[in-house]
């Protein structure tokens, strides 16, 4: 018997089976983590050795382990000696580490590999890929899990993949994951493990408990599909829900939600006298109708799409924000709103959706908007090399690039004879391509083809984004965090309820009011935002309403109505409304300290500023105080017509926090003002006022 005949025996491998380089050795050194950014997968590589990311490029990596350095890294004569084994094993120094274990079954994996002549083999394609389990609930912290891998390949055969996935928990702190590919859960919660092979990422979700008393949601009241899958997840994590929102507070948020206003207390005390049981659906109904809604949902759609003014073309920007109202306005299904934009051309300062071609410098940085506003995806991690955490590769990236690439950007948008982006892989020009799918015809203009396949009713990623921004904006935070990542490696908390959500829109026309209105009349958007001790720490799956701040354009249009003191912005006209503003460049420094969104990025609350600037501002700068001591504003107004302090203090209360104050509040303003000197009094009542509207209750949205 020959040598490789030999080691082939001695291995445990069947005679005549040489291990694929593709989908057998790359795994294993993907499992050893030598091809991550932190070792040989990093840009420039280490210690003069370089990988593609994760085995991102088989063929450049076969050619780097056999044949650079004049193939140095590998021993054909001795297999067990070749670099490319010595040092993983700790044979020889490794700065990396002990990575591989001798004897072990990769080990052997690549003695047998190199004993064959390392060859790359025929192409081999992964069929398909699950882990088991997919999902769990497991009764106690402590408990394990045995994690396992399986692939199916072209030829057929299912083959435990194992030993060479790499199981990562999302959160190392709830679980650990032992070298025998073991989960032991440490921390109760619902916590994902991501399982990588090859090109696919599958994540497992396993399940404590938030407690351990069982809970039983079937007699909560249910008014759609929403708050069945609501109820079923707080079930399986037994947390119980907070009480229905009493009306007050409800009229508050979905003014807030759906508006952007404040109720008026003529419009509260309406809303507290009606006794129909059907008040809250006609309310929403009501608002959805309303130009209010129109106004503030335009303003959403700015964000959403980065509307922002170009130098000196301000009438691109207003025939841009007037195209956007009209198809608020017309309710415009989204899906025809998006096919719009992607293949608009023409005059932009007369053509409004032209201008959203313009809102990117060049073919990548559109690729890159388009995946961000339309797909919820993160594009600009494929741009260097296939993307770590999602399905997308450079190919992907850059194809989509190039169904941009003839766009010329002027004043004008047009379509140009050529143009072309190279992708950096081949360094060829890129080949038009629909992400993950198919590649198209260079020669021809493909945005329409784009946006066909964008829109199909089948598309997987189109309603589910759209669906989870309407969320997000309803509740404070998506299904899906952040907004604009949705991948396998960063599921839903409610995976079957964004889903259907999607599904509906669909089958709604891509209505957004339809599916605000959904979510506004679910049991589960009517919760109240006070906690039980029980569901106190639940921050994502909705057993109660979560408290969140207001948007700087709202927060500064609440001020103005509750104090009646307009503010101006730019050379806009007095009372104009923070969220009307056209162009987020208008000069508004209050509005900037806020963290007013320049739209450049995505307007995702993480990203945005404020922080302790904005608190001091609240506290000390112009914004509150310039306002209470306005001799015009309300206030001081009051003070002339000789207005009580009761009803001074009552009509503020329900002005800011659409409610009258309680006993307690009562009395302790009462005793700060019984006894007041003229001149105290009015100092006093000013900063009674400051105090209200720097209160969590006003600045907040609950």
């Amino acid at each position: 018997m020959n040598l490789s005949g030999l080691l082939v025996a001695v291995v445990g491998f069947s005679s005549g089976t040489v291990p694929h380089f593709d989908s057998e050795i790359l795994p294993v050194l993907t499992r050893a983590g030598c091809n991550t950014g932190a070792c040989h997968g990093a840009a420039l590589g280490r210690g003069g050795f370089r990988l593609s990311l994760l085995g991102g490029d088989p063929a450049a990596d076969h050619e780097a382990i056999v044949y650079e350095l004049e193939g140095r890294r590998i021993n054909f004569v001795h297999p067990e000696e070749s670099l490319l084994l010595a040092k993983p094993t700790g044979e020889l120094a490794h700065k990396g580490g002990l990575r591989i274990e001798p004897g072990s079954d990769s080990a052997q994996r690549l003695v047998q590999w190199i004993a064959a002549g390392a060859p790359r083999g025929q192409l081999r394609k992964l069929i398909h890929f699950e882990v088991q389990p997919e999902a769990r609930v497991i009764e106690k912290v402590g408990s394990t899990v045995p994690l396992r891998a399986m692939a199916r390949f072209d030829h057929g055969k299912i083959e435990d993949v194992t030993p060479w996935t790499v199981f990562t928990a999302s959160d190392p702190s709830a679980i650990e994951i032992d070298d025998r590919d073991t989960a032991t859960i440490r921390r109760r919660g619902q916590h994902v493990v991501l399982a990588r092979f090859l090109d696919r990422i599958v994540p497992i979700r396993l399940t404590v408990p938030l407690t351990e008393t069982p809970v039983d949601l079937s007699r909560e009241p249910r008014s759609n599909f929403i708050d069945d899958e609501i109820y079923r997840t707080l079930e399986v994590l037994r947390v119980p829900v907070s009480p229905r929102a009493d009306d007050v507070a409800f009229l508050r948020r979905v003014r807030l939600d759906l508006t952007g206003r404040l109720p008026s207390p003529e419009e509260v005390e309406t809303f507290l006298d009606e006794r129909s049981p059907s008040k809250r659906a006609r309310l929403i109904d009501r608002l959805l109708a309303s130009e209010e809604f129109v106004e503030y949902w335009t303003y959403r759609y700015a964000q959403w799409l980065r509307l922002r003014t170009l130098p000196a073309e301000a009438e691109a920007t207003w025939a841009f924000h007037g195209w956007i109202r009209q198809q608020v306005q017309q309710r415009t299904g989204v899906d025809r709103l998006a096919r719009t934009l992607l293949t608009a051309v023409g005059d932009s300062h007369r053509e409004g959706p032209a201008n959203f071609a313009r809102l990117a410098a060049d073919a990548r940085g559109q690729a890159e908007l388009v995946g961000s506003v339309f797909l919820g995806v993160r594009f600009q991690c494929a741009n260097c090399h296939n993307h770590p955490l999602d399905r997308w590769t450079q190919d992907d990236y850059h194809g989509l690039a190039a169904v941009f690439a003839r766009l010329e950007r002027g004043r004008t948008v047009r379509v140009g004879a050529r143009g072309a982006v190279t992708n950096p892989r081949t360094g060829e020009p890129a080949l038009p391509r629909i992400p993950g799918s198919e590649y198209l015809q260079a020669d021809r203009d493909q945005r329409k083809h784009f946006a066909d396949w964008l829109t199909a009713r089948d598309n997987p990623f189109f309603a589910r984004a759209m669906v989870n921004r309407l969320w997000k904006a309803m509740f404070g935070r998506g299904l899906v965090e952040p907004e604009d990542d949705l991948r396998d490696t960063n599921p839903a908390t409610h995976p079957a309820l964004l889903n259907r959500l999607a599904a509906d829109f669909v089958e709604h026309g891509y209505d957004i009011q339809h599916t605000l209105r959904l979510i506004a009349r679910s049991e589960t958007y009517g919760r109240a935002a006070t906690t039980t001790p029980a569901n106190a720490t639940d921050d994502r799956f909705y057993s109660h309403a979560y408290r969140r701040s207001l948007p700087p354009e709202v927060l500064a249009d609440a001020l103005a109505d509750v104090t009646d003191v307009a503010d101006r912005y730019g050379d806009l006209p007095l009372g104009t409304r923070a969220v009307a503003l056209v162009d987020p460049r208008t000069p508004a420094p209050a509005l900037d300290i806020l963290g007013r969104c320049g739209r450049e990025i995505g307007c995702d609350a993480a990203s945005r500023g404020g922080g302790l600037a904005a608190k001091l501002h609240q506290l000390n700068g112009e914004l509150i105080n310039r306002k209470v001591a306005d001799p015009n504003g309300r206030l001081h107004r009051w003070i002339r017509a000789g207005k009580s302090n009761d009803d001074i203090i009552e009509s503020f209360y329900r002005l800011a926090l659409s409610r009258r104050p309680t006993d307690a509040e009562r009395k302790h303003w009462r005793t700060q003002l019984d006894g007041a000197t003229a001149a105290s009094r009015v100092e006093l009542l000013e900063d009674f006022l400051w105090a209200l509207l720097n209160s969590s209750d006003f600045l907040m949205n609950h």
